[in-house]
Parts: structure tokens; sequence; C-alpha cells
């Protein structure tokens, strides 16, 4: 048996941080936590850990999370080493760090008790447990800064999605999709000429959206229960069923295959159920499965997606791939944008500017979304400097591999993204744009966004403060991660001749009870419009 570290070893880590060489002269914010090889976490290795090491060996009595540190997805260094973020445990068994758990590690504990020198593990000890790294090319690609949040699928290079499409034994699908056609509609490629374009398949709506940062695969699998849907209710139930899936169906999958970043956790597992299911417990949403003792070839569970959207046809199926496109943006770590206990009005953005994926389901991701899932390249992300005074930028079409974005950062800008600003981008009818829900208005031209993307720990898992039914928004009153300048239901798209200042409402900085009434001192002027750009210009009123 091999037990694999619950780290992020791909090259998709966006945060890497090097301690010193010797890790007495580690920086204080590094928390000395334990030892390579303490695997009963008593903090020593002894020889009481060389018989737990083999007795694993031996298959006789293998090592759980009993045997690893809980470190809640914080950052480790090991020795003085680089460090990186770890998963919910972190498995000191792993001595050489090879990724497994063998006799090589065994030679390595040894040495350690006979030498009195076991590797030391550091622990970023500060409150949000993510150091303040700035954010690394991945290659061609900035890096994600929502990697920071408590999440299971990544947002670049490969992420695996496994679908089970369930019914129950009074509850049977109206119409009951090959595998091969789910799979097709799911993960296929893109099809400009179908008539669901841009939600030809979930797959194909991400690559237009992250310019190819994103491989989305997968696999689905047909499950029947014997037992009556009223049999599982609400979210326990959910769960049931999935696990009962799982169970039932691990004779045919390699639950190793939809481990996309190397994290120790299937990305994301999908149910789906018959559409005629209660909207109680089966209306679609995406949740942390947060219980460790189901593993499955050695994987848990992290995010699962569960819901009624299901196919209706070999050509009406948007809701399967627009409700779960949604809920995949959670899995990467995105919050709602709309407005919970809203019932007059849960729009989080409105007007001809107000469409995103993660509020209405109304269209393509927006320069917030795509910033932090680390969608932009290098050169796309520009940065309005005030002590330059004027600056005029160019803004492409968001919709295409140009699409850029500006921010302007409120005082400093945090390196990884999580402080306030401001953002612009040029959107378009185009592409993931072009099929909006008939309750969507959608315009063309420059729309800006007011950014609070600040993190907070519970001292359990990681999140946006101001996000989506957080307690920090003052009912969203107050700051949020996300508002529209000039948020209204009307024509709020900016085009040619428009001027932005401080007369527009939205265009200030929150003051410290979180509304905005700071004024930016700046102003901002829309260029003209030229074949696939805009020229926005930016001006210190100071200056």
């Amino acid at each position: 048996m091999r037990i694999h570290r619950h780290r992020l070893l791909s090259a998709l880590c966006s945060a890497v941080i090097a301690l010193s060489a010797a890790p007495l002269s580690a920086s204080a914010d590094w928390e000395h936590i334990g030892y390579m090889g303490d695997l009963n976490n008593d903090q020593t290795v002894n020889m009481a850990d060389l018989v737990i090491m083999q007795r694993h060996l031996l298959g006789t009595e293998p090592m759980t999370d009993s045997n690893s540190y809980h470190v809640q997805n914080s950052f480790i260094g090991i020795h003085g080493a680089d460090g990186f973020q770890a998963g919910e445990y972190f498995v000191t068994a792993d001595i050489n760090q090879d990724g497994v758990v063998d006799i090589f590690d065994l030679v390595e504990l040894r040495k350690a008790i006979v030498n009195s020198d076991p590797l030391w593990v550091w622990q970023w000890k500060t409150g949000n447990n993510v150091p303040d790294d700035p954010i690394e090319d991945n290659g061609e690609f900035i890096g994600a800064s929502v990697n920071d949040v408590y999440k299971f699928m990544p947002s670049q290079g490969s992420g695996r999605m496994l679908i089970i499409y369930a019914d129950f034994a009074d509850c049977k699908f109206s119409y009951l999709p090959g595998t091969d056609e789910i799979e097709e509609i799911a993960f296929g490629e893109e099809r400009t000429d179908s008539k669901l374009y841009p939600w030809e398949s979930i797959s194909a709506f991400f690559r237009r959206s992250s310019k190819g940062a994103l491989d989305l695969s997968g696999k689905a699998y047909h499950y029947s229960t014997g037992n009556s849907v009223n049999d599982y209710y609400q979210v326990k139930g959910q769960k049931a069923l999935l696990t009962e899936a799982c169970k039932a169906l691990d004779s045919q999958i390699d639950f190793r295959d939809y481990d996309g970043d190397n994290d120790g956790y299937i990305d994301t597992l999908v149910l789906i159920v018959p559409g005629q299911t209660s909207n109680d417990t089966w209306w679609p949403a995406s949740v942390q499965f947060a219980n460790d003792k189901y593993v499955y070839d050695g994987m848990k569970i992290g995010h699962m997606i569960t819901g009624n959207c299901q196919i209706n046809s070999p050509t009406d199926y948007r809701d399967f791939t627009s409700t779960l496109t949604h809920e995949t943006g959670h899995c990467m770590g995105l919050p709602d944008y709309y407005r919970y206990d809203k019932s007059s009005d849960a729009d989080g953005l409105h007007g001809t500017a107000g469409s995103e994926l993660m509020d209405d389901t109304g269209g393509d991701l927006s320069c917030v979304s795509k910033l932090h899932l680390g969608w932009y390249k290098t050169d796309q992300v520009q940065v309005y400097d005030s002590s330059e005074g004027t600056q005029t930028f160019t803004l492409h079409n968001a919709q295409t591999s140009k699409g850029n974005t500006v921010i302007i950062p409120c005082g400093d800008l945090d390196s990884r993204y999580h402080s306030e600003y401001m953002m612009l981008e040029y959107t378009t009818k185009q592409a993931n744009n072009s099929s909006p829900p008939w309750y969507v208005s959608m315009g063309e031209g420059i729309r800006i966004y007011h950014v609070d993307a600040s993190l907070y720990n519970n001292g359990w898992w990681t999140s946006f403060r101001y996000a989506s039914g957080s307690d920090f928004t003052d009912n969203y009153a107050g700051r949020r991660f996300i508002r529209l300048i000039d948020d209204s239901k009307k024509d709020n798209i900016y085009k040619t001749g428009a001027v932005i200042n401080g007369n527009i409402s939205g265009f200030h900085w929150y003051d410290s009870s979180g509304r905005e009434t700071v004024d930016t001192g700046l102003t901002i002027e829309i260029g003209e419009k030229n074949n696939d750009s805009y020229t926005v210009t930016i001006r210190n009123n100071s200056q």
C-alpha cells in the first residue's frame, strides 16, 4: 500500500516560499510543529515510530490520518527547504519526500533515530495560513491566487471530474443517456455549430474562458439504487447515495484517475438524479464532502456537486451544462456572486454589465474571476500607478484569447490580489456570452468592478472574507467580494466618451464602516473603439 502526501506537488502550485538554510534561523512567521517520522504525534522520533512504520509496511496495521499532522491546508516547510501548501493532513512518514511511503523511508527513519537528527517540520502560523508571496508565473499564465482558499478542483492544468448518473427504485429518468453521450456533453470538444453553443460542453466553455489554461476531463457512470428517493434526504441523504454508488462502482473505477492536482482528493464528484426529484434535497449545489473516513483507492472525496439538472434529450441539455459549469466554479474556489436571503432581488450584479457565471449563470466569467483562477497571461494584467498621474491602457475583447484587464489598486496592491481594488474589462456578446438566458440583459463595452478579495481563516479553512453568505458583509450593505460600478437595472456598460468619476455611484473606496464613501481621486475616460479593443485613460485628479 502506498500513502501519498496531501500536498500540491504540481508546477501549478503558485505559492512557493523559501526558508533559510538552517531551521533555527527560520522567520518568526514559521512555527516548528514536529518532525518527519513522528508517526504517533508525540513530537519525538523514536522506536515507537519505527514499530508503526514496520507494521504498516508489513500490512498488519495500515497507517491512517492519526499518523499524520493535521495542518488544515496550511503552508509547510521541511528542514529549511522550500515551502509548499499541504492538504488537510501532512504525511510525515514520507521521510525522503518522494510521494510514497516504502522501505526507503524505513531506512531514513532508522538513521534519524540512531543519529538523533530527524528533519524538522515548520508550519506558517499567520492568521490566514497564507504567506504574502507574489503570484508566480506558471509558464505563460499567472498563478492562481484562488489556490489560497479551501478547495479541491484545480483551475489550471488538468482538472478531473467523475459523474455518477443515478436514479431510484421509484424515480427514474424520463430520458436515460448513455455514458458516452454524457461524457460528450460534459467533456466534448468545441462545436461552434451546435445549437446549444456556448453550452455545448462544460470542458469547451472552460477551455474558451481560460484561454486553454484548464483542461477538464472525466468519465460518467450509471447507478440505480434499490431504495426509494425518500430514503435520501438533504445533504446527509446526498452523501449517503454518493458513497453507496462509489462503493458499488469501486470495481469499475480507478478513483486515482480523478485527482488532477495530486492532493489526495478526487477533484470533483458529480451526482445527477432525475429532474422530478424534490428541489428541497436535489436543487443543484456544490459542497465540500468533509468526511475523511470514505476512501476509494486511497483517494478521499473533495467537492461534490449534486443536482436534478438532468439531460432531457440529445438536443436539450443546456440546464445540465450551464448548471454544472457554475457549480464547478465553486469547486475551483470561487464564491457565489448573487446575494443570499434576498428573495426580492438576489442578483449581485445588475444591468447590462451584470452578467456573470457565478452570479446568474448568464455567460462568461468576468475579469475578477479570471484573475483569481489564473486565466490571464503575464502581460494581460495591467496595473495603474497613481504616481504616474495619467496612463492610457488598451483593453482587448474579453471573450478572446487576447482578453486582458486593468487593475486600479486602493493603496498597495496585495501581491496575491487579496486586497481592495477596481478592475476594468471590455466585454462583448461573443463566444461564452453569445447565448445568455432570457432573464439576462447583456451589453458590449467597458465594465468596472469594485473588489475586496481579502481572506479569512476560521480555524478550519480559508475563504474569501466578503463572499456572499459571510457575516462580514453587513447583510450586503458593506464590503463585498465583488460589486459593479453604477450597479443598477439599466444600461451600465460604458462606451466611447463616457467619464467615470466621484459622481458615479460605487466609484469610491470603502470607508472604515464598509461603505463606499472614500473619494478615489481618479477619473476614467473611455476612449475610441478600434476594431476589437477600447482605450481607457485613468487620471489622478491631484496631478
